[in-house]
């Protein structure tokens, strides 16, 4: 292997690390403004109730609909990041687990799930994905 070969293969770790550095700039970005906006909107609700408390249930109901999507966009941003970054989590106690290779979690001992690269991250929530 030459010196060009070399510095080929350095360039083209330079430039993946480059373009990952910016993935999860851009995600923590996009998280941000997405909390950010929940807080608004709870703030709205409460503003809208302390002025009409007997308003339109309806209206209360578009605005908490409109934080349960925005929590599911940030899990699912949450999801991206952790695969980027390399970190799974336990499904039982939701420990973070930076090794990709360990089978079980270090905290409670549970099965971790497989660590996939076409791992889609499936859209259906419970209530307790909100929280």
């Amino acid at each position: 292997m030459n010196i060009l070969d070399k510095f080929n293969d350095v360039q083209r770790n330079v430039a993946e690390r480059s373009k990952t550095a910016a993935e999860v700039s851009n995600l923590k970005r996009k998280i941000l403004y997405e909390e950010e906006r929940i807080v608004e909107i709870f703030a709205d609700i409460g503003k809208k109730y302390y002025k009409n408390p007997n308003d339109d249930p309806e209206g209360f109901k578009l605005l908490c609909d409109d934080i349960d999507s925005r929590r599911r966009r940030i899990k699912r941003m949450k999801y991206e990041y952790n695969n980027i970054k390399g970190i799974k989590r336990c499904p039982k106690c939701n420990n973070e687990v930076t090794d990709r290779s360990q089978q079980f979690c270090g905290s409670c001992g549970s099965r971790l799930p497989e660590a996939k690269e076409s791992d889609d991250f499936s859209s259906e929530f419970t209530d307790d994905d909100l929280d």
